[in-house]
Protein backbone atom coordinates (compact mmCIF):
# COMPACT_ATOMS: atom_id res chain seq x y z
CA UNK A 1 0.00 0.00 0.00
CA UNK A 2 2.70 2.42 0.97
CA UNK A 3 4.67 1.84 -2.30
CA UNK A 4 1.33 2.63 -4.10
CA UNK A 5 0.55 5.16 -2.44
CA UNK A 6 3.92 6.96 -3.30
CA UNK A 7 3.29 6.20 -7.24
CA UNK A 8 2.33 8.83 -9.24
CA UNK A 9 -0.54 8.35 -11.82
CA UNK A 10 -1.00 7.50 -14.93
CA UNK A 11 -3.60 9.66 -17.38
CA UNK A 12 -4.06 8.58 -21.16
CA UNK A 13 -5.72 10.78 -23.66
CA UNK A 14 -7.24 8.92 -26.27
CA UNK A 15 -9.25 9.95 -29.48
CA UNK A 16 -9.09 10.43 -33.60
CA UNK A 17 -7.51 13.62 -35.02
CA UNK A 18 -8.98 17.24 -33.60
CA UNK A 19 -11.05 16.18 -30.82
CA UNK A 20 -8.60 18.23 -28.49
CA UNK A 21 -6.44 15.71 -26.87
CA UNK A 22 -3.49 18.58 -26.37
CA UNK A 23 -5.85 21.11 -25.26
CA UNK A 24 -7.38 19.09 -22.51
CA UNK A 25 -3.84 17.04 -21.27
CA UNK A 26 -2.62 21.28 -20.92
CA UNK A 27 -6.16 22.05 -18.95
CA UNK A 28 -5.41 18.96 -16.54
CA UNK A 29 -2.04 19.52 -15.69
CA UNK A 30 -2.63 23.17 -14.97
CA UNK A 31 -5.54 22.23 -12.43
CA UNK A 32 -3.00 19.32 -10.79
CA UNK A 33 -0.08 21.33 -10.63
CA UNK A 34 -2.77 24.27 -9.03
CA UNK A 35 -3.15 21.63 -6.21
CA UNK A 36 0.42 20.88 -6.02
CA UNK A 37 0.62 18.11 -7.38
CA UNK A 38 3.84 17.63 -9.97
CA UNK A 39 2.92 16.28 -13.39
CA UNK A 40 4.60 15.47 -16.23
CA UNK A 41 2.59 16.23 -20.13
CA UNK A 42 4.10 13.86 -22.75
CA UNK A 43 2.67 11.83 -26.01
CA UNK A 44 3.22 9.48 -28.35
CA UNK A 45 4.99 8.56 -30.38
CA UNK A 46 7.52 10.65 -28.92
CA UNK A 47 8.25 11.54 -25.28
CA UNK A 48 12.29 11.06 -25.50
CA UNK A 49 14.89 11.76 -27.99
CA UNK A 50 14.64 8.69 -29.57
CA UNK A 51 11.11 8.21 -29.21
CA UNK A 52 10.56 11.56 -31.03
CA UNK A 53 13.19 10.78 -34.22
CA UNK A 54 10.76 7.16 -34.19
CA UNK A 55 7.34 9.79 -34.49
CA UNK A 56 8.77 11.75 -37.26
CA UNK A 57 9.50 8.87 -39.52
CA UNK A 58 6.45 6.99 -38.58
CA UNK A 59 4.16 10.26 -39.00
CA UNK A 60 6.18 11.45 -42.42
CA UNK A 61 7.61 8.78 -44.19
CA UNK A 62 9.31 9.54 -47.36
CA UNK A 63 7.37 10.75 -50.34
CA UNK A 64 5.41 8.37 -52.60
CA UNK A 65 6.18 5.65 -49.51
CA UNK A 66 4.30 4.54 -46.64
CA UNK A 67 4.86 1.97 -43.72
CA UNK A 68 2.69 -1.13 -43.90
CA UNK A 69 0.41 -1.85 -40.79
CA UNK A 70 2.85 -4.39 -38.81
CA UNK A 71 5.68 -1.99 -39.90
CA UNK A 72 3.71 0.97 -38.03
CA UNK A 73 2.75 -1.12 -35.03
CA UNK A 74 6.21 -2.16 -34.47
CA UNK A 75 7.85 1.60 -34.99
CA UNK A 76 4.74 2.52 -32.12
CA UNK A 77 6.12 0.15 -29.59
CA UNK A 78 9.29 0.62 -29.79
CA UNK A 79 9.44 4.33 -29.36
CA UNK A 80 6.92 3.40 -26.37
CA UNK A 81 9.54 1.12 -24.96
CA UNK A 82 12.42 4.13 -24.95
CA UNK A 83 9.73 6.10 -23.11
CA UNK A 84 8.75 4.50 -20.52
CA UNK A 85 12.12 3.17 -19.73
CA UNK A 86 13.39 6.69 -19.95
CA UNK A 87 10.26 9.04 -19.32
CA UNK A 88 7.04 7.39 -17.60
CA UNK A 89 8.22 4.79 -15.24
CA UNK A 90 10.79 7.04 -13.62
CA UNK A 91 8.46 10.00 -13.25
CA UNK A 92 5.49 7.68 -11.94
CA UNK A 93 8.31 6.07 -9.08
CA UNK A 94 8.85 9.39 -8.39
CA UNK A 95 5.62 9.80 -7.24
CA UNK A 96 4.99 12.12 -10.10
CA UNK A 97 1.68 12.26 -12.54
CA UNK A 98 2.32 11.37 -16.09
CA UNK A 99 -0.64 12.82 -18.92
CA UNK A 100 -0.06 11.40 -22.04
CA UNK A 101 -1.60 12.46 -25.35
CA UNK A 102 -1.95 8.84 -26.83
CA UNK A 103 -0.74 5.74 -25.34
CA UNK A 104 -0.97 2.14 -26.09
CA UNK A 105 -4.69 2.01 -27.21
CA UNK A 106 -4.08 4.53 -30.30
CA UNK A 107 -1.73 1.32 -31.42
CA UNK A 108 -4.70 -1.27 -31.15
CA UNK A 109 -6.94 1.24 -32.66
CA UNK A 110 -5.38 2.68 -35.16
CA UNK A 111 -3.10 -0.47 -36.65
CA UNK A 112 -5.83 -2.87 -36.26
CA UNK A 113 -8.46 -0.75 -38.51
CA UNK A 114 -9.64 -1.53 -41.87
CA UNK A 115 -7.90 -5.17 -42.15
CA UNK A 116 -4.23 -4.22 -40.11
CA UNK A 117 -3.12 -5.69 -37.75
CA UNK A 118 -5.01 -8.54 -35.39
CA UNK A 119 -5.76 -7.36 -32.14
CA UNK A 120 -4.33 -10.70 -30.62
CA UNK A 121 -1.28 -9.49 -32.11
CA UNK A 122 -0.84 -6.05 -31.17
CA UNK A 123 -1.68 -7.40 -27.76
CA UNK A 124 1.14 -9.58 -27.92
CA UNK A 125 2.80 -6.79 -28.43
CA UNK A 126 1.28 -4.54 -25.85
CA UNK A 127 1.98 -7.22 -23.25
CA UNK A 128 5.67 -7.02 -23.39
CA UNK A 129 6.44 -3.75 -24.22
CA UNK A 130 3.53 -1.90 -21.41
CA UNK A 131 3.70 -5.19 -19.06
CA UNK A 132 2.33 -3.51 -15.38
CA UNK A 133 2.91 -0.07 -16.52
CA UNK A 134 -1.12 0.45 -17.15
CA UNK A 135 -2.70 3.65 -17.19
CA UNK A 136 -4.72 4.14 -13.88
CA UNK A 137 -7.24 6.05 -15.85
CA UNK A 138 -8.11 6.88 -19.80
CA UNK A 139 -10.43 9.39 -20.99
CA UNK A 140 -11.22 8.88 -24.97
CA UNK A 141 -12.83 11.70 -26.13
CA UNK A 142 -15.61 11.75 -28.90
CA UNK A 143 -16.91 14.17 -31.21
CA UNK A 144 -18.54 13.87 -34.70
CA UNK A 145 -16.81 14.13 -37.73
CA UNK A 146 -18.18 17.58 -38.33
CA UNK A 147 -16.57 18.75 -35.43
CA UNK A 148 -13.12 17.55 -35.45
CA UNK A 149 -12.58 18.34 -39.25
CA UNK A 150 -13.30 22.22 -37.95
CA UNK A 151 -10.70 21.64 -35.96
CA UNK A 152 -8.26 20.30 -37.50
CA UNK A 153 -8.70 23.10 -40.64
CA UNK A 154 -8.54 25.73 -37.96
CA UNK A 155 -5.09 24.43 -36.88
CA UNK A 156 -3.69 25.28 -40.14
CA UNK A 157 -0.72 22.24 -39.25
CA UNK A 158 0.51 20.50 -42.16
CA UNK A 159 -1.14 16.78 -42.18
CA UNK A 160 0.66 13.75 -41.38
CA UNK A 161 0.16 10.31 -42.53
CA UNK A 162 -2.55 9.49 -40.34
CA UNK A 163 -4.79 12.81 -40.93
CA UNK A 164 -4.62 12.40 -44.35
CA UNK A 165 -6.58 8.97 -44.73
CA UNK A 166 -9.39 9.12 -45.62
CA UNK A 167 -12.97 9.63 -44.14
CA UNK A 168 -13.84 6.11 -44.10
CA UNK A 169 -9.93 5.54 -41.88
CA UNK A 170 -10.89 8.30 -39.34
CA UNK A 171 -14.85 6.97 -39.04
CA UNK A 172 -13.48 3.01 -38.40
CA UNK A 173 -10.75 5.02 -35.64
CA UNK A 174 -13.88 7.00 -34.04
CA UNK A 175 -15.89 3.95 -34.01
CA UNK A 176 -13.45 1.51 -32.30
CA UNK A 177 -12.48 4.34 -29.93
CA UNK A 178 -16.15 4.11 -29.04
CA UNK A 179 -15.70 0.21 -28.68
CA UNK A 180 -12.49 0.41 -26.57
CA UNK A 181 -14.21 2.71 -23.78
CA UNK A 182 -17.35 0.04 -23.45
CA UNK A 183 -15.22 -2.79 -23.76
CA UNK A 184 -13.03 -1.47 -20.17
CA UNK A 185 -15.09 1.22 -18.45
CA UNK A 186 -13.22 0.11 -15.58
CA UNK A 187 -10.20 1.72 -16.85
CA UNK A 188 -11.70 3.51 -19.78
CA UNK A 189 -14.28 6.76 -19.70
CA UNK A 190 -16.01 8.33 -22.76
CA UNK A 191 -15.78 11.96 -22.75
CA UNK A 192 -18.03 14.09 -25.09
CA UNK A 193 -15.36 16.17 -27.08
CA UNK A 194 -17.57 18.02 -29.10
CA UNK A 195 -18.75 20.68 -26.22
CA UNK A 196 -16.61 23.71 -25.45
CA UNK A 197 -13.29 22.96 -24.14
CA UNK A 198 -14.26 24.26 -20.77
CA UNK A 199 -16.75 21.61 -20.43
CA UNK A 200 -14.65 18.89 -22.13
CA UNK A 201 -12.09 19.68 -19.16
CA UNK A 202 -14.89 19.98 -16.34
CA UNK A 203 -15.95 16.13 -17.47
CA UNK A 204 -12.60 15.28 -17.53
CA UNK A 205 -11.69 16.05 -14.16
CA UNK A 206 -15.43 14.57 -12.67
CA UNK A 207 -13.41 11.13 -13.55
CA UNK A 208 -9.71 12.76 -12.66
CA UNK A 209 -11.47 13.07 -8.71
CA UNK A 210 -11.50 9.24 -7.64
CA UNK A 211 -8.23 8.69 -8.40
CA UNK A 212 -7.17 11.69 -6.27
CA UNK A 213 -9.80 10.74 -3.55
CA UNK A 214 -8.71 7.03 -3.61
CA UNK A 215 -4.66 8.40 -3.17
CA UNK A 216 -5.58 10.39 -0.32
CA UNK A 217 -7.85 7.61 1.71
CA UNK A 218 -3.90 5.16 1.11
CA UNK A 219 -2.06 8.26 2.18
CA UNK A 220 -0.10 6.87 5.30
Amino acid sequence: MVADTLRGRFITLEGGEGVGKSTLQMALATRLRDMGIEVVTTREPGGTPLAERIRELALRPPEDDAWTPMAEALLMNAARSDHLDKLIRPALAKGQWVISDRFSDSTRVYQSVKGGVSQEILLQIEASVIAETRPDLTLVLDAPKAATDARRTGRGAATDAFESRPDAFHEAVRSAFQALAQTDPGRCHLIDAGETAEQVAEAAWREIEPLLSAQRASAP
